[in-house]
């Protein structure tokens, strides 16, 4: 007879996942490090303008050759020549009474500290305007190295590359950066109910919704998926299954036979593995009660709840935090959480944190924003597709009354 649940808390289970630790690095050209994750700092190897540049067209100046004028006493300068677009200003020098013609992000001429925007002069003659607004030293003008000087920490080790960051190691002429690789993920189904989602079901037979839901979720993370397709429910059949998908994955998610029926096998394939061993079997969460976590090496093995809502709370629970931490990540959650107040009582039993699904109801100008439980069982795909987030009850806590506020994770 199969045993029962030793019920952990899910903070004892986030506990038991510093035991693992980030996979190894590899180079990456910065135009394909979009969402990769920086195994160390990346410090500017120059300054950032290299030169300083006019942020208006108009005309590069002497800041204190304009003190002073106006509309009725305008500044009357020379024109000594134009700093075309991608050309040198280093070609001028401007001495005192003296301007050069500018255009948007060309660099300034030697000794010129400022621009006057054209709106604010008046061409006398080819060589002669007047300039009746001042400007400050400056004015006008990004200055060489306001961006960055060189030597300067840029990004951090373990920030995930956005695609602004790819403009900054463009603009410093980074070619490669160090980046943790990306974990792959085993996902493997389980059942004999269970058929490819291409495939019409027969009499008893339903689609493989879990497979599909959690690839989305594993690439979603920052991971690589590798589906594996349907496993009978055998001992054998998993066994062999799961042996080959830690030949080559990091992470290997078993989806289904993690209870404790008849034939779920998942516990004892994951026990029976060599060099496996088991950290957890069932953690004190709703849904999500039948989670397994097992270790094989720095490889974990996941035992995930057949009902793909109970999957994916688990999913966004533990298994997220733990690839992000494979990958080079903080172990934090990932998801952005807001404060919410219930529109209705919803109440829940102690003993097990919970966590509703539900619907985010804009109110204009409330603050925080109204939440709407979404009831359906675990196993019902509606529910999830209506929820925008998950309210968090607390185990000690009989559920939450009307308007009262509680924490809501978001779902991207």
């Amino acid at each position: 007879m199969k045993g029962f649940f030793q019920l952990i808390s899910s903070r004892e289970l986030l506990e038991l996942m510093t035991q693992f630790h980030a996979l190894d690095t590899e180079t990456a050209a910065f135009g394909n490090s979009m969402g990769r994750v920086l195994a160390q700092n990346v410090t500017a190897p120059e300054q950032l303008p290299p030169f300083s540049r006019s942020t208006m067209d108009g005309f590069a100046v002497r800041a204190r050759d304009t003190f002073g004028c106006s509309e009725s006493e305008p500044a009357l300068l020379t024109i000594v020549g134009e700093v075309a677009m991608g050309k040198s200003g280093r070609d001028i020098s401007l001495k005192s009474g003296q301007v050069s013609r500018i255009w948007t992000g060309g660099e300034l001429a030697d000794r010129a500290d400022a621009v006057v925007m054209i709106e604010y002069s008046r061409l006398l003659s080819e060589d002669t305007i007047e300039i009746f607004r001042p400007v400050a030293p400056g004015e006008n003008v990004i200055r060489a190295g306001e961006d960055l000087e060189k030597g300067e920490v840029v990004l951090t080790r373990g920030r995930r590359i956005r695609p602004q960051d790819s403009g900054v190691l463009a603009g410093l002429g980074i070619a490669g950066i160090q980046v943790y690789r990306k974990p792959m993920v085993a996902i493997l189904s389980t059942g004999d109910e269970l058929v490819p989602p291409e495939q019409q079901p027969g009499p008893g037979q339903i689609r493989d919704i879990n497979s599909t839901t959690l690839a989305g979720l594993v690439e979603e993370s920052g991971g690589i998926a590798k589906q594996y397709g349907i496993i009978e429910d055998d001992f054998e059949s998993m066994f062999a299954a799961c042996r080959d998908a830690l030949a080559e994955a990091d992470m290997v998610l078993v989806s289904g036979g993690s209870s404790v029926g008849q034939r779920d096998f998942t516990l004892q394939v994951l026990e029976q593995l060599d060099n496996s061993h088991l950290l957890a079997h069932g953690v004190a969460i709703r849904p999500g009660k039948p989670t397994i976590l097992a270790r094989q090496g720095n490889k974990p093995l996941f035992g995930l709840p057949g009902h793909v809502a109970s999957a994916m709370v688990v999913f966004y629970l533990f298994v997220q935090p733990l690839l992000r931490r494979l990958g080079g990540m903080s172990s934090d959650l990932g998801l952005e959480s807001i404060q919410a107040v219930t529109g209705q009582p919803i109440p829940s039993a102690i003993g097990r944190e919970e966590y509703v699904r539900v619907q985010l109801i804009k109110k204009d100008g409330a603050d925080p924003p109204t939440v709407m439980p979404v009831y359906g069982k675990s196993g019902l795909l509606t529910p999830l597709v209506k929820a925008d987030g998950l309210l968090i009850i607390d185990r000690d806590s009989e559920g939450l009354d009307q308007g009262a506020r509680g924490q809501v994770l978001l779902f991207r």
